[in-house]
């Protein structure tokens, strides 16, 4: 997967030269999460304080944890069940050992409820609009942490009404 590599590099780049010119950068993210396991209404029910995102065991996944800032924004997804990005979570602290992994190879951040999407956009508008044909989503459905850009972030929005 070099390109979403390179995608992480060009992220992380990014945030570093917006540092140096004064500016705070802010990337942007989807996690997903299938709602028997945990879903968007009980993230929100974790309230301000919000909640470890652990258990991710794929080393890119840790890679996006690790370049995660606190205020980052990312989109939450309902995978497997539903297929749909229903809200948006904002990291509130920066990747720390995942006290699930016994191992101590992997990391987890914690996050917070942000707001929900008017109206969930699905996977099935997100594979039918051409400008997101290279999200992260459709090119790497089975990642469970996954870089967003700018301009996927802007369209995702709008089509789910904010």
């Amino acid at each position: 997967m070099p390109a979403l590599v390179a995608g992480i590099r060009v992220a992380v780049l990014s945030r570093n030269v917006s540092k140096r010119m004064g500016q705070v950068a802010m990337n942007y993210w989807l996690v997903k999460s299938e709602p028997s396991v945990w879903s968007w209404d009980q993230q929100v029910a974790k309230g301000a304080k919000g909640e470890a995102w652990t258990g991710v065991r794929n080393y890119t996944a840790r890679q996006n944890l690790v370049a995660m800032k606190k205020g980052d924004k990312a989109f939450f997804y309902h995978s497997n069940e539903g297929k749909e990005i229903v809200g948006i979570a904002e990291v509130i602290k920066e990747a720390y050992p995942d006290p699930t992994d016994k191992t101590e190879k992997f990391v987890c951040v914690d996050i917070k409820a942000d707001k929900p999407l008017k109206t969930p956009v699905t996977m099935a508008a997100i594979k039918a609009d051409k400008k997101l044909a290279d999200m992260a989503l459709v090119k790497y459905s089975r990642l469970s942490v996954q870089p967003v850009t700018a301009e996927e972030w802007k369209l995702v929005c709008k089509m789910g009404g904010i």
